[in-house]
């Protein structure tokens, strides 16, 4: 009797269900397929997740493939992420494939045991310009721009939290420095166009303010968002749905409306007033200042280091992003077709400091896709000083691309202000994980280094890496982009320098040190 009753239920509720969508009018499908048409849909929204792990292969899907995601969470979680019986690219026919070449004899290498896996960067950020605060960054590979309001609290906390535990810097993204960026971590504090924790009401920039947040936190350098990978030309979007009353608070603006960042900066509006602003920052707060951007126009870049090389001003550091960036909410055709990737884009970059002879006057930072040590090593390469991951790193946290992260319905609570889906991190367990994913990719970097017969990544020169077009034909990077002699390469006082300190000193000496 009671199973009789439920199936009058359910047979009920079937036929309320095809009368509901043969009268309604906004869905054909479901008015030709009443019912079963909702099958459609059901497909369609859990498509990506049954594309990883069904249909697609393990190179193929994108942004990141199965075996890329898999290396990231078998590295978090200490597990072997060694892959056996070859590799899955298409090695005979890829084009575009990066490959590296290995040496027979090497000179002094690094300890490649050390579990900590200390790589230091080659420069001094901040020391070519004198900044009272002046360092040199214990990890060339740190945590890229991601806010508290993109990202949970529980998240944001991982996230520093393994940062201090991998010795890596943390950048705080221009949503303002929260609650949860301060859990032991070092910052990096990102200033955007809507200067959020340093505004004054009506969305200008107040120096008082931003000398407040500095002096109550680990800040150790101060980046200006110009654009970036995701959205160039864009001011960031924040959904309203991810708009709570304690994001609100953090940045000066109202629960549950979207939120809007200017896509230009009201502080300077060109070149040399940028500079001016850059040399306001660094005297009132001693720290070095950089310029987060991607490219677009090389006019901007061009005239930068114009200026630069009067001497008198100047940006600390360039973080160039690429266009494969992704973890801000963004339209399509600027996640698809907006500003360069980022090989082509750094490349272009670092030739216009290049002729001027300026590549070892300031850091230059890369991040778009390179948390992985294929895409790191190209970068270091080209001319990089330090990377920035940020997709990479929400992966070790957990993350399972499952693309949702402007819905404010990240299954994994990363992505999300939902309580209910973030409380299913546990930022304790997660910051270890994280921290062994930076400290992994570090150790990757010193082997391949060392197979290369170099003590860091940074001493790799764009000779010694060939791009494949399929199997007949190699070019080496710098014959790809263009690099003259001595391009991408140290000069050769700081070339010396990071050898010795990685090959004479113990490892409990590389930290950051003024």
């Amino acid at each position: 009797m009671h199973a009789r009753r439920i199936g009058a239920a359910a047979a009920t509720a079937v036929a309320l269900l095809a009368a509901r969508d043969l009268i309604q009018k906004r869905h054909a499908l479901l008015r030709n397929f009443p019912v079963v048409g909702h099958a459609r849909y059901l497909l369609e929204t859990i498509g990506p997740e049954l594309r990883q792990y069904i249909v697609t292969s393990n190179e193929e899907e994108r942004p990141f493939s199965r075996d890329q995601r898999t290396w990231i969470y078998a590295s978090a979680k200490e597990e072997n992420n060694y892959f056996g019986f070859g590799t899955d690219v298409d090695v005979e026919h890829v084009q575009g494939h990066a490959y590296l070449k290995q040496r027979t004899f090497a000179g002094a290498l690094p300890d490649a045991h050390d579990p900590q896996a200390p790589l230091p960067s080659a420069k001094v950020l901040g020391g070519p310009r004198g900044r009272a605060k002046a360092f040199r960054p214990a990890s060339v590979v740190n945590i890229s721009a991601m806010s508290f309001g993109s990202l949970s609290g529980a998240a944001v906390t991982a996230l520093n939290k393994g940062a201090a535990l991998a010795g890596t810097m943390h950048n705080t993204g221009e949503g303002g420095l929260s609650p949860y960026h301060r859990n032991g971590g070092d910052l990096v504090l990102q200033i955007g166009t809507a200067y959020f924790g340093c505004r004054n009401e009506d969305g200008s920039f107040n120096l008082a303010k931003l000398k407040d947040v500095v002096a109550g936190a680990p800040v150790k350098a101060i980046e200006i968002k110009l654009s970036q990978g995701a959205k160039p030309g864009l001011g960031g979007m924040l959904p309203g749905a991810k708009v709570t009353e304690e994001i609100a608070g953090i940045r000066g603006i109202p629960v549950g409306k979207d939120c809007a960042s200017p896509s230009r900066h009201s502080a300077f509006s060109d070149v040399d007033s940028m500079l001016d602003f850059v040399e306001l920052l660094a005297t009132e707060t001693g720290l070095p200042v950089g310029v987060k951007s991607a490219v677009g126009d090389m006019g901007f870049w061009q005239e930068l280091a114009t200026l630069m090389a009067r001497g008198d001003r100047g940006v600390d550091f360039v973080t160039v992003d690429g266009g494969e960036g992704g973890t801000g909410a963004a339209p399509l055709i600027f996640t698809d077709s907006v500003s360069l990737p980022f090989r082509m884009g750094f490349s272009r970059v670092y030739g216009t400091f290049a002729e001027l002879g300026l590549t070892d006057d300031l850091t230059f930072i890369g991040s778009g896709k390179l948390g992985l040590p294929e895409n790191a090593m190209v970068a270091f390469a080209l001319g990089a000083d330090m990377i920035n991951v940020a997709r990479e790193a929400m992966l070790s946290i957990g993350c399972i691309q499952a693309q949702k992260c402007h819905t404010d319905r990240c299954p994994t609570g990363i992505a999300t202000q939902n309580p209910w889906l973030a409380r299913g991190i546990d930022p304790a367990s997660k910051a270890t994980r994280a921290a062994v994913y930076l400290r992994t990719l570090r150790k990757e970097l010193i082997k391949v280094s060392a197979a290369v017969g170099v003590a860091h990544p940074a001493l790799i020169t764009p000779h010694d890496i060939e791009i494949m077009n399929g199997d007949y034909e190699a070019r080496t990077l710098a014959g790809v982009y263009g690099y003259k002699d001595g391009w991408g390469e140290l000069g050769p006082h700081l070339a010396d320098e990071i050898t010795a300190l990685l090959t004479t000193e113990p490892a409990a000496a590389h930290k950051p040190a003024v």
